[in-house]
């Protein structure tokens, strides 16, 4: 494993008196792949701005490459590359769009020529054809391309994809994401990513990242049931669910609270279980299977009703079971495994 590129530490940023990211200690390898994962509203965006520092924490440290770094600081000027979701282009050529942040760094124009051809090229688009062209001549797609392009040429250390392929095309998409992991392979750029697209994120990265209400949370604790949460006559407590089934947890802290199911406490059975007084079983279906590289083994989500839930198991395991995708199986988890949030 690389040494951390970044370090952080009592991280807490606040947007009034919102807290938008409350982190105690986070490290990234370099040369790494992250993913970043969470619902809207987790913090990911706002991480990521710390991260690229366009932004500064309200409190604590942020070190880069083992020095300590803040907002702009010379120290990770041009080291680091945010690519937005919707990234904004200069109202000007291609070219010169491409060609701003090399001469920001004292590189003359004539010289940027190749390596603003150079950078068209590993995002599929001929510097011949698109060079001359204006920014409002693009498709999204394309500017999405422009605008990857644009920091590739700088050579970054890091390069930060908020939601890269969220609104562009399959073509653009499949694009961005083969020169993404090309700059990893080839040239060590160490990637933070977010995306919804979280099985990719799963199949590429070295380390996933959960966010929650602008903390980190444990590794894979990702399976998260909001409320409300109603207690039964025998002083259970549960989730109705749309097709009549329902989520049993322990006791919440608050009829409001969030709850998380350890994929790691979740069994799955082809056939009605034997239960134990402790433990809950609800029927899904199995609508992905991927593998994880980091760790070897078969990622399993299974929908019941409006709940997605995963699960990891052994690639023999899933052999044995004969598992794939649109089969029925039942979800088996002790109700003691719930963590609240």
């Amino acid at each position: 494993m690389q040494p951390p590129i970044y370090q952080l530490q009592n991280i807490r940023k606040l947007h009034g008196r919102q807290l938008a990211v409350d982190i105690a200690t986070l490290s990234i390898p370099a040369a790494s792949i992250t993913g970043l994962v969470g619902p809207n509203g987790s913090g990911k965006s706002s991480l990521l701005k710390l991260l690229a520092f366009v932004d500064s924490p309200s409190e604590g440290d942020i070190w880069f490459n083992g020095v300590k770094a803040t907002r702009f600081s010379a120290s990770v000027r041009f080291h680091v590359c945010l690519l937005p979701q919707e990234p904004y282009l200069l109202k000007r050529s291609v070219f010169d769009n491409i060609a701003y942040g090399l001469t920001l760094r004292g590189i003359r124009k004539s010289r940027c020529y190749q390596a603003v051809m150079d950078a068209l090229s590993l995002v599929g688009l001929s510097g011949k054809e698109f060079a001359g062209r204006s920014w409002y001549q693009l498709s999204g797609g394309e500017a999405q391309r422009v605008a990857l392009a644009a920091r590739l040429a700088l050579n970054p250390e890091v390069l930060i994809l908020d939601e890269p392929t969220a609104s562009v095309d399959a073509a653009s998409a499949q694009q961005i994401k083969s020169c993404a992991l090309n700059a990893s392979r080839d040239r060590g750029v160490t990637l933070v990513i977010v995306s919804h697209d979280w099985q990719w994120l799963h199949e590429i990265s070295n380390n996933v990242i959960q966010m929650f209400r602008g903390k980190v949370i444990p590794p894979y604790m990702e399976n998260i049931v909001s409320g409300p949460w109603l207690q039964k006559s025998d002083a259970s407590w549960e989730k109705p669910l749309a097709d009549g089934q329902y989520l049993r947890v322990s006791e919440p802290p608050d009829a409001g609270a969030v709850a998380a199911i350890p994929p790691e406490a979740i069994f799955v059975s082809r056939t009605p279980p034997l239960l134990k007084p402790v433990e809950h079983a609800i029927q899904g279906i199995v609508t992905c299977m991927t593998l994880e590289t980091s760790s070897g083994n078969i990622r399993i989500t299974l929908k019941a009703a409006e709940l997605s839930l995963s699960l990891f198991i052994a690639v023999d395991t899933a052999q044995a079971m004969n598992l794939f995708p649109g089969q029925r199986f039942y979800i088996v988890y002790p109700v003691s495994s719930v963590v609240w949030y």
